[in-house]
């Protein structure tokens, strides 16, 4: 008999709740099926057989204890913590081990249910987080199109790309939804595109079009910058102004030196009509001094037509004397102009006036329609007054009384038409 045989026959079976050792050195796990082996330990004692199985099992439970704690947390997605349950569960079924085998793979069907749940909740959890998705992609391509209708060629460039780098982030869609969805905000990026080329063509067009137009008004302009016919010339140039504004902006590069030049060419005029017309006034200083002169005198006449009896033909005449010197004076500075200019107007609107009112108390049609209200008059009182006799004869006191009355009136209306008529006369 060898020394290993003897050394198990010296020893009793070894046995525990799980499983135990044959004689001939196989060890048995006991299952809820009956005993089941799972290999043999030839290499030491019974005991040490169980307990080199019954690490084994140790490990497995470790493996599922640690399972169970990572489906608990959630770290792992339903599916692969059900793949990992299933493939952990085989590996207990058939494992070479010594423990409780039934006890183990009752814990990881445990798990299903709360795979379930958590299968559930994801399931949700995507469907919310898809109907956002959608919404929110529904919002970035109502937008897309809106820029797309619309003409904000500056901003709306940026703004589709902002809408492209957020559409990016955002969870894909159903196929279906999300291709539709998107066909309408490429669309729109293209649209958009599109009408913002042609736009930025005719701008061009349209900016190298004005260039023409104002290398053509410079040209003027600068001719026209010599001359020293002020008036026809500052004109001209009003025309020009007109023009520049009408023909809009010219390209970028060119726009501000052709301003530069036509303005500078307006300058060049005007600065020298200015210095011009600075001489002049200071010239024409000495003429306003005269002219002031002449004024003090004119106003003089004001307040002697209000007077009574004024002799409205000499101050008439005395007026055409001053205004025959006013003219001989020459001419004022032009900051002196519209002042002096507008008090010799008003002498001369204060003598027609007083023309004017004499006119209008001696004109012969009025004066011959004062008389006429006047014989008018006379005839109703003269009627008035005999109507008033037969009454009284009559004694009716009422009617007397009315045609009193009524006689007073016509006395009062005679009386104003006499003096009226006398103004005329």
């Amino acid at each position: 008999m060898s020394a290993d045989k003897q050394s198990r026959d010296d020893s009793a079976p070894a046995e525990m709740p799980w499983g135990r050792v044959a004689e001939d050195g196989t060890v048995y796990v006991r299952t809820a099926d009956g005993e089941r082996s799972v290999g043999s330990y030839e290499a030491g004692t019974p005991e040490e057989a169980l307990e080199f199985f019954t690490k084994r099992f140790d490990e497995l439970e470790g493996k599922v204890h640690l399972l169970e704690q990572r489906v608990a947390s959630g770290r792992l997605a339903p599916e692969e913590a059900a793949s990992s349950v299933k493939s952990l569960r085989e590996q207990v079924v058939d494992a070479h081990a010594v423990g409780d085998l039934v006890s183990l793979a009752a814990r990881l069907d445990a798990l299903g249910p709360v795979i379930a749940v958590q299968r559930a909740a994801r399931k949700e959890e995507r469907a919310q987080k898809a109907a956002e998705s959608r919404a929110e992609k529904e919002k970035l391509v109502a937008e897309a199109e809106k820029l797309a209708a619309g003409t904000d060629w500056r901003n709306g460039a940026n703004r589709l790309r902002d809408l492209l780098a957020t559409w990016k982030e955002l969870p894909r869609l159903d196929r279906a939804t999300d291709d539709a969805l998107w066909r309408r905000f490429s669309t729109a990026r293209t649209t958009y595109t599109r009408h913002r080329k042609a736009h930025f063509a005719e701008e061009h067009e349209r900016r190298d079009s004005a260039r023409v137009i104002k290398e053509r008004l410079v040209t003027e302009a600068e001719a026209l910058s010599g001359s020293t016919e002020w008036g026809p010339t500052a004109g001209k140039y009003r025309d020009l102004m007109r023009e520049w504004k009408a023909a809009g902006p010219a390209p970028r590069e060119v726009d501000d030196q052709l301003w530069q030049r036509f303005r500078g060419a307006q300058d060049t005029f005007f600065g020298a009509r200015d210095a011009t017309n600075a001489a002049l006034d200071e010239e024409f200083a000495a003429n306003a001094v005269v002219k002031e002169e002449i004024l003090v005198e004119a106003e003089k006449l004001v307040p002697l037509l209000q007077s009574e009896g004024a002799d409205l033909e000499a101050a008439k005449k005395a007026f055409r004397d001053l205004a025959d010197r006013w003219d001989a004076a020459g001419k004022v500075p032009r900051d002196r102009m519209k002042e002096l200019e507008g008090r010799m107007r008003k002498v001369e609107q204060a003598i027609r006036a007083v023309e004017d009112e004499q006119w209008s108390r001696s004109d012969p049609e009025k004066s011959a329609r004062a008389d006429d209200m006047i014989a008018k008059l006379e005839a109703g009182i003269a009627d008035t007054q005999t109507k008033l006799d037969k009454a009284t004869a009559a004694g009716d006191t009422k009617r007397a009384k009315d045609l009193e009355s009524e006689l007073a009136n016509k006395q009062a209306f005679l009386d104003m038409a006499r003096k009226a008529a006398a103004d005329f006369g």
